[in-house]
């Protein structure tokens, strides 16, 4: 049986406060893309640590190209009280609130070892109200987000409406002059041109609407450790208006 009474509830909270006093908002590339950075995310970063280590982490999915594992729902819970207004602010009102998923990942495949289709930016969905997160936690000589522009289409971000084209271009686009090498994308040649790039310090979040092309600044050359007290660990959490 589950136990969900208050005590409980804020024993799963324990360690897991945030603050959300000083965030920085910005745009970037000539299309005032927005985004909002918040440094010091996480009142006690080493308590996230901490918990990661207990984790069960396991691929989830096949695009990604390392192992995840969910956050509690406490979690989410405690987390979308404090950023849900925050998020109405930032990027347009859910009119009835925002639904929250998370989890802890780990990028982990080596570069020889990627899909096609982890080789280029990608997008997390076509909707543009799907907000993401991602909130560094590594000190690995890993980087943060880069974001891109789509070279023959000039698309930077992907809806319902555009994505044919867009698929359709990068198609033909690989069709001419094939895939990039097995490698995690950097300056996103030769079919993407890189618009911006989110350092990833530690313990900072980062805000920005799911459906802009983007990637993971991964080194090439650098290990790719599956320990998360060594690897470059996240918290990666996606954010939806709720349904009626």
């Amino acid at each position: 049986m589950v136990d969900d009474t208050p005590s409980s509830a804020a024993n799963a909270l324990e360690g897991w406060g945030i603050r959300v006093g000083q965030p920085a908002l910005s745009t970037f590339s000539a299309q005032s893309h927005r985004l909002v950075t918040i440094d010091g995310l996480l009142e006690t970063p080493e308590q996230a640590l901490s918990q990661a280590v207990l984790q069960n982490f396991a691929k989830i999915t096949p695009q990604y190209p390392g192992v995840r594992a969910a956050l509690p729902p406490q979690v989410c819970a405690g987390w979308l009280a404090q950023l849900g207004p925050l998020l109405d602010h930032w990027f347009g009102a859910a009119p009835h609130g925002w639904e929250m998923q998370a989890w802890y990942s780990l990028v982990t495949s080596p570069p020889a070892a990627l899909l096609p289709i982890q080789r280029l930016p990608h997008v997390d969905g076509t909707d543009p109200a799907q907000i993401a997160m991602m909130l560094y936690l590594h000190r690995t000589g890993h980087g943060g987000t880069a974001f891109f522009r789509h070279r023959t289409t000039g698309l930077e971000s992907l809806s319902a409406e555009t994505y044919p084209r867009y698929a359709a271009a990068l198609h033909a686009d690989v069709a001419r002059t094939g895939l990039p090498p097995a490698a995690y994308p950097t300056d996103g040649a030769p079919h993407f041109e890189r618009t911006h790039v989110v350092p990833g310090h530690f313990n900072s979040a980062v805000f920005y609407r799911g459906n802009i092309l983007h990637s993971g600044v991964i080194d090439n050359h650098a290990p790719l450790s599956a320990d998360p007290r060594e690897g470059r660990l996240t918290i990666n959490a996606f954010f939806r208006p709720a349904a009626a």
